[in-house]
């Protein structure tokens, strides 16, 4: 068929001309399913096309913002162990270190029994002490070392004094401590505080620090990147 008045090629039983839009008179073979099929269409693609994109931070009136980031469906909640109860976890840690020490000290100083009830030249009693002193020093710091390290960073992350009080040690996380973690954490506090003159000085301020800090870090906890917890 043909347009009446282009005279445009047309399909069979078209409505309009596809060229001028002129009514072929068609319009009535055109069941109203078909229209009322081709309106929602038509209608859909306008409103695509016409309706602006909506930006994910901005919402219609009337309904709640949807925020641009998810949400963490929980948030962890730390019970921090505060400056007596970690006071009295490392006096019970103190006296349990101490017990192989003692025998160890007895062995070390006793050689010097001799030289001492034999001459008691200063100097002489200075060049048997000092070598003895410092094997010992060396020995209990190493033993200290692993002590606390292994502990903390072990299953129980603790150690004996912490465990008998329900508290453990952590990463800032909460998650369980490396080895390297514990190591530096005893390095950063106790290790320090044996060097002469500020050693002292620096273990006060690092113990007032676990009272004071918003999260009862201590200046090593702080270093390490640590937590001292408790159960609740």
């Amino acid at each position: 068929m043909y347009c009446s008045k282009c005279g445009a090629a047309l399909f069979e039983g078209a409505a309009f001309c596809t060229v001028c839009g002129q009514p072929t008179g068609n319009q009535a073979s055109v069941g109203i399913g078909a229209a009322t099929a081709a309106g929602p269409m038509v209608s859909a693609a306008g409103a695509i096309a016409a309706a602006p994109p909506v930006p994910a931070t901005i919402s219609p009136v009337g309904v709640a913002a949807t925020p641009a980031w998810p949400t963490p469906a929980y948030t962890a909640s730390f019970l921090y162990a505060g400056f007596w109860l970690r006071f009295v976890a490392a006096i019970i840690d103190g006296i349990v270190i101490s017990i192989p020490f003692v025998p160890f000290m007895v062995v070390i100083f006793s050689g010097m029994l001799p030289t001492l009830m034999r001459s008691p030249n200063p100097q002489q009693i200075m060049f048997e002490l000092l070598p003895r002193f410092a094997l010992f020093v060396v020995a209990s710091q190493i033993a200290s070392w692993l002590y606390w390290s292994l502990m903390e960073s072990s299953s129980w992350q603790a150690t004996l004094g912490k465990k008998a009080l329900g508290l453990y040690v952590t990463d800032l996380a909460g998650n369980r401590a490396s080895f390297g973690r514990t190591s530096g954490r005893f390095c950063a506090g106790r290790l320090v505080g044996i060097v002469p003159y500020i050693g002292g000085l620096y273990f006060l301020v690092d113990c007032i620090c676990a009272g004071l800090t918003e999260r009862k870090q201590a200046i090593h906890d702080i270093i390490a990147g640590c937590l001292v917890l408790r159960k609740s």
